[in-house]
């Protein structure tokens, strides 16, 4: 079997795995096994969304915290009155964020008074500026980019 094309198989819906199945991946040039398990931990930490609930009273939020490191796709709640927030970016040029991508969207709560501002590390860019992006309207979204070096916004969103 291991001489044949995946096309060359015959393959059957396998509908009693229970997840302690080894399966072989590639991953960096290399074939690699895991369990079905760890691989849908995998996808469902990096498809479902991050959710952070932003105070009133300013601050900040900083998404170089190892607490995001998986995050991918984050949703962002308000929680009081008008008021600002600096959500910064994670450093562009540490490796694992090579690549990256990172995707941000508010839900009802946001308001024209409830601005949260992403913003780069210093020295760093968004877009090649080094001021922010505001975001302050009700389902806005933003998708940013890093290529290493810095970070672009690839796609901007507001209802």
């Amino acid at each position: 079997m291991a001489d044949k094309k995946i096309s060359e198989l015959n393959l059957v819906a396998a509908s009693d795995l229970d997840g302690s199945e080894v399966i072989a991946i590639v991953h960096s040039s290399e074939t690699k096994k895991t369990t079905l398990s760890n691989l849908e931990t995998l996808i469902v930490t990096h498809l479902s969304a991050t959710n952070i609930t932003v105070v009133s009273g300013g601050g900040s939020i900083d998404l170089g915290d190892s607490a995001y490191d998986n995050a991918e796709m984050i949703k962002l709640s308000w929680s009081g009155g008008g008021d600002n927030i600096e959500i910064t970016l994670p450093d562009a040029t540490e490796a694992k964020n090579l690549n990256r991508q990172i995707r941000l969207i508010t839900d009802s709560t946001y308001e024209t008074s409830t601005r949260a501002e992403l913003t780069p590390v210093s020295g760093q860019t968004l877009d090649g500026e080094e001021s922010s992006y505001t975001i302050n309207k009700a389902y806005e979204g933003i998708t940013v980019w890093c290529d290493g070096t810095e970070w672009f916004i690839i796609q901007a969103k507001a209802s």
